[in-house]
């Protein structure tokens, strides 16, 4: 029998399948389709102070093996979150949640930190610092080494719970980014974020979408994403969750050789809304075909041919 399971900082999970904050709400449309307990975990809709509409119409353009958005972080704000979202979804899930926070100001971090420091079924806290949609916020932050760590050390002094900063790749060194947040305290990382992208409507001669620039995601950037990881593994000691373009279970193997230790599927579940149950099934078999026995044993073990 594999053995699946593992943890970050200190919160365990089954597996190491996470859906992704933006593409899997708070749990409740797709609790309709299936039993949210086979997940390892689940990364909540990125949360703000206040309730946001997000940026205007269109948000979405397809591209080449994925989508460009610009949802623009639309959330029910800080409020609804803690007391309807968070409990609602305490019912539907029975492990700790990934919570993804943002803000435009670094008291807004902390407001939102402090605030779900308190929620039980809260087990580590993911801070958007590189969302490429929001003029003047999350973006700002996560492109500069100072501002990131800023943020991280901001939060860690608002919050008991393993933070976790999630990293724009849309920067010229990632690697220099993560180290910036592992010295100011960070407890892990997660990446990537979408990659700025647009699209240009061919009968109008105008943007696709209404911010004309939006980010990026699908199976185009999982080699992006998985090249980053790799740099970032090599550059920090604190956990990684990866992402960006993650369908399959070979794609999740794929990744912890690469140096992450949990994945998080974002596109594959808009396209396919029973994406990460299916590979949280698959995964056994992918293991077995690969002979691996437990998951935690191949974290970077891609890094291993280096040091022979």
């Amino acid at each position: 029998m594999v053995k699946t399971a593992v943890t970050l900082s200190g919160v365990k999970l089954k597996n190491p399948v996470i859906p992704a904050s933006g593409t899997f709400g708070f749990g409740r449309e797709f609790a309709e389709l299936y039993d949210l307990n086979c997940l390892g975990s689940i990364a909540t809709k990125g949360t703000t102070v206040s309730p946001r509409f997000g940026n205007p119409t269109p948000r979405i353009a397809e591209a080449p093996d994925g989508m460009v958005n610009s949802v623009g972080l639309q959330n029910p704000g800080l409020d609804a979150v803690i007391c309807e979202e968070l409990p609602h979804l305490a019912m539907l899930f029975d492990g700790p949640v990934v919570a993804n926070i943002s803000g435009f100001s670094v008291d807004e971090y902390m407001q939102c930190a402090r605030a779900m420091d308190k929620i039980p079924n809260v087990g580590i806290l993911e801070v958007n610092v590189s969302c490429p949609n929001v003029h003047g916020g999350g973006m700002a932050f996560g492109t500069d080494p100072k501002c990131a760590a800023e943020v991280t050390k901001a939060v860690k002094d608002a919050t008991a719970k393993p933070v976790y900063i999630k990293l724009s790749p849309n920067v010229t060194d990632i690697a220099a980014i993560a180290k910036a947040c592992e010295d100011a305290g960070a407890d892990g990382l997660c990446l990537i974020n979408t990659l700025l992208a647009m699209r240009i409507d061919l009968k109008a001669k105008k943007p696709v979408l209404a911010n004309t620039f939006g980010g990026l995601s699908g199976p185009a950037v999982f080699p992006v994403a998985l090249r980053m990881v790799w740099q970032v593994y090599e550059a920090v000691k604190i956990p990684i969750i990866g992402m960006g373009g993650v369908s399959s279970a070979e794609d999740v193997i794929e990744m912890l050789l690469a140096g992450a230790t949990a994945v998080e599927v974002g596109a594959a579940n808009l396209k396919n809304p029973w994406a990460a149950k299916e590979i949280v099934e698959a995964l056994p078999a992918a293991m077995e075909k690969y002979k691996i026995d437990n998951l935690s044993d191949i974290i970077g073990g891609a890094h291993e041919w280096q040091r022979m």
